[in-house]
């Protein structure tokens, strides 16, 4: 594989000229942002300190590595525009993709390659959770593109910075200190692991900390966050699982289901990973009555991106109903039109699933942070976890059958554990802080001429 490396002088001059720079400040070597420029997502804005009554900028950085940061950062951005309107101006950003080169600017497809050979991934989650060496490396990172982030930075003016990745706070942090923004600009960190996290998320110098759940909080406290900083809210999903209103049955109509029949929902995530097809085939024999000669049960199933998947499924033929899709974009609908779910543990599709009350059969995980996600579903009695497909169409076709009482209990138990209104509670507390913060009027963005003496 052949790599476009942007080596950093080339990339500072890249973000300087996208970002405009000119003049100086007193006459020093230091350069100062010119304050106007064109956003993709926005209209040309001019971004001047106009005191308390202007709109504040909120800057949300992620990394696409796994579909869940970036889902976290949009929903965070969703809630802050419902409720609180034009007050606030979000950017979600990819600092790394945007503004480095290579390693950072290619870390969503090493992060594909590494969990399809789950044990390189094992080895590079535990083996930098020791504090000294993720320090190094990350130092090691900072002298070579603490510059370009800085710039990157700098050029939203943010009042409010919220990272949804662990990557993103050490060197955001070593900026604002070097800027002197420590206590102007508010720094947060919303958690998007569900139970078992990478040390990188715990760093002592946020504002708050966001956590998804008291196991989280437990292990922040022990890596030195005190408990004024640390909040827990739960796992930020799309305002739209919250604020649904439509009934099961208008869903089934909607979605051309059968009306009669319990649904089955499998999913491989955003790249259909995972037994996907295996799974189905075994549902499909599962879910078949031959005595009667007719469905028990019917089956959707979300292949992603992965059209080789939804191509092959839609070949075969079925004795039930099945609906054969590709990646959608509300799968609050879904969820809500079937009766159980059947996915690998990532966080973002549990929380879904506790939120809908969604019995949850968990087929498969990540090592490292999606690991521990396993009990908690499990030890919470909302769901069971086998790497069988045949297993997994017989848990199915009893809760459909036999065990309808189990699979009520799972349910409720599901909906014990859901925390809908996470994100409402994090965007409200944020609101909060940039209150007691006050506006950040007439600070000088400059960009620092080193940082030797910082990192």
């Amino acid at each position: 594989m052949v790599s476009n490396v942007t080596t950093p002088r080339k990339s500072i001059h890249r973000v300087l000229e996208r970002v405009g720079v000119y003049g100086f400040v007193g006459g020093s070597s230091q350069k100062r942002l010119k304050c106007d420029f064109q956003d993709e997502e926005y209209d040309t804005m001019e971004m001047v300190q106009i005191g308390a009554e202007r709109t504040k900028n909120v800057l949300i950085l992620m990394s696409d590595t796994g579909g869940g940061h970036r889902a976290s950062a949009e929903a965070i951005r969703d809630a802050f525009k419902l409720e609180f309107g034009d007050e606030y101006r979000i950017f979600v950003k990819d600092v790394w993709k945007e503004y480095t080169g290579w390693p950072l600017n290619n870390m969503e497809q090493q992060y594909k390659f590494m969990v399809k050979h789950v044990g390189l991934w094992s080895v590079a989650f535990h083996g930098t959770s020791p504090r000294w060496i993720h320090s190094v490396y990350l130092a090691a990172i900072a002298a070579f593109y603490a510059k370009e982030v800085e710039a990157g930075l700098m050029e939203y003016k943010p009042d409010i910075i919220i990272s949804v990745h662990p990557l993103m706070q050490h060197i955001p942090l070593w900026v604002l200190k070097w800027q002197g923004l420590q206590k102007k600009v508010i720094f947060v960190t919303v958690i998007t692991d569900l139970n078992t996290c990478h040390r990188t998320w715990f760093h002592p110098g946020v504002n708050r900390l966001y956590c998804p759940s008291e196991e989280v909080a437990k292990r922040a406290s022990l890596d030195r966050l005190e408990g004024s900083q640390i909040r827990v809210f739960g796992l930020p999903i799309r305002p739209s699982f919250c604020r649904a209103v439509l009934s099961k049955d208008d869903l089934r109509v909607e979605l051309e289901m059968d009306p009669t029949l319990p649904a089955v929902l499998l999913m491989g995530g955003g790249e259909g990973m995972g037994p996907v097809k295996k799974t189905a085939k075994a549902l499909g024999e599962a879910l078949f009555d031959k005595e009667l000669g007719k469905p028990i049960g019917q089956m959707i199933v979300i292949c992603g991106r992965n059209e080789a998947l939804a191509s092959t499924l839609r070949s075969l033929e079925w004795s039930i109903p099945v609906q054969i899709k590709g990646f959608q974009k509300q799968m609050e609908k879904w969820m809500g039109a079937c009766d159980c779910i059947i996915t690998k543990a990532g966080p973002g599709t549990i929380a879904e699933a506790l939120i809908r009350g969604l019995p949850i059969i968990l087929n498969d995980y990540i090592p490292g942070q999606e690991k521990g996600n396993v009990p908690f579903v499990v030890d919470n009695g909302a769901g069971v976890f086998t790497r069988r497909p045949k297993e997994t169409a017989r848990i199915v076709a009893e809760w459909f059958t036999t065990k309808s009482d189990e699979l009520k209990r799972k349910s409720e138990n599901a909906l014990k554990l859901a925390q809908p209104n996470a994100v409402f509670d994090i965007v409200k507390d944020i609101h909060e802080l940039a209150c007691q913060r006050g506006p950040l009027a007439n600070i000088p963005y400059i960009l620092t001429s080193s940082f030797s003496s910082l990192i």
